[in-house]
């Protein structure tokens, strides 16, 4: 990866830009050092902390693989305790780098069997654990049967049938799990806040790392801006349901510790019916999120990874859609969406801080709309946000004449 490097003269331009913006430009950043990335390229925090991807490191993965497998609340709960003070300490690092900016953390999102190898993978190496037990219980009684075998080399004779049989009881029972997590559409399943709300003490351990990690850096004098966000949400009952358990665990740390908690409590909006619902949303949550790469392929009924490889490109190449809305937010559609969520949420809550955190917040004709609705920031890949920083500056530079840009409908 190479580091970012801007001349004196940029770091001007784009100092009069952020003077200049009428929003915030953030960075999507999963972990530390992608965090200092963004710095570098100077993003204004963190818009979107895909925690998800914390879990799939080395050292980790076995944890989660862990959970995912266990039997009971207890052994979950177990795996969990081994993976808090890991997360607590990515959310320390995560903070303090980004501080006194916010840091947007998305609670776990994704399907569970995103975690576990596929059915496919599993049946071979199940297959193959078979073979090599069958081979070393054959290999024994060979050697049984021989007198003066001389020594065996190490390796070889650390693959004992205990080693195989542990090994494969433990593939068995993933394919087992990978059968049972099994879904019809993964992506419109068991994820986001409905996980969270059927296995809670996976939630409780994340917000408990993210409370445990901000009230570490108040008692270091750091001034860190965690921001706790709900995904998936299609009901005020969902987000109340957590807001409560955040409530539960900030009294009880704030009584162990005699430290005041500051942080936001939000919702990403990425389905049609938590724009409908965004007064009713906007009672729980401290501001909104737009989640727009879901909420597109929600309002287009468009899979994303099957448009962009099937017909997509045609569609762009005969006018159908003058653009990839995956890549350009759709005004038309998507947009009329947004607008009409940022009024409602708003007439509720004044001061509800809103943005961006699809592909399409790195834009420069996205962000000229995120700016016409009002929205507070956008959030973008980290190497993006320069160019989303100028955008930004134009945006309000030129938002008299931004009626010019909309298309007629398609």
């Amino acid at each position: 990866t190479l580091e970012a490097q801007f001349s004196d003269d940029l770091k001007t331009l784009l100092g009069w830009a952020d003077e200049e913006s009428g929003m915030k430009v953030m960075a999507n950043a999963d972990t530390p050092e992608a965090a200092r990335r963004a710095r570098e390229y100077g993003a204004m925090g963190i818009g979107l902390c895909r925690t998800e991807r914390m879990f799939n490191a080395s050292d980790r993965l076995p944890i989660v693989i862990d959970m995912i497998l266990a039997n009971s609340r207890e052994e979950r709960q177990a795996a969990l305790d081994r993976l808090l003070p890991i997360q607590r300490k990515d959310f320390i690092d995560l903070f303090t780098v980004m501080a006194p900016d916010p840091v947007t953390v998305r609670l776990l999102d994704p399907p569970m069997h995103e975690f576990l190898p596929t059915e496919h993978q599993l049946v071979d190496e199940i297959r193959m654990l078979r073979v090599y037990r069958d081979v070393v219980r054959g290999r024994q009684t060979a050697l049984a049967s021989i007198d003066n075998v001389p020594p065996l080399p190490e390796a070889f004779t650390e693959l004992s049938e205990e080693h195989v049989m542990d090994a494969l009881a433990k593939k068995e029972r993933m394919l087992n799990k990978v059968r049972e997590l099994q879904e019809t559409n993964p992506m419109l399943g068991h994820r986001g806040v409905r996980l969270g709300i059927t296995y809670p003490e996976i939630y409780s351990m994340q917000l408990q790392a993210i409370l445990e990690a901000a009230a570490h850096c108040a008692k270091e004098g750091i001034p860190a801006q965690p921001e706790i966000m709900v995904p998936q949400v299609i009901t005020s009952q969902e987000l109340g349901h957590v807001k409560r358990t955040v409530a539960e665990h900030k009294a009880k740390l704030e009584a162990e510790t005699g430290i005041e908690l500051k942080f936001r409590f939000g919702t990403m909006i990425e389905t049609v019916r938590a724009c409908t619902r965004a007064r009713q949303l906007a009672v729980d949550a401290e501001f909104f999120s737009f989640g727009t790469n879901d909420l597109t392929q929600a309002v287009f009924s468009f899979s994303r990874e099957d448009a962009e490889n099937k017909f997509l490109p045609m569609y762009n190449e005969s006018g159908i859609l003058q653009d990839n809305p995956f890549e350009v937010l759709d005004i038309q559609g998507v947009g009329q969406l947004i607008e009409m969520t940022v009024k409602t949420g708003r007439a509720v809550r004044e001061d509800l801080k809103i943005g961006i955190c699809g592909e399409q917040g790195g834009h420069p004709e996205s962000i000229r709309f995120c700016h016409h609705v009002g929205l507070n920031y956008v959030s973008c890949s980290a190497p993006r946000v320069p160019v989303a920083r100028l955008a930004a500056a134009v945006a309000k530079l030129r938002a008299d004449d931004f009626v010019g840009v909309i298309r007629p409908a398609a």
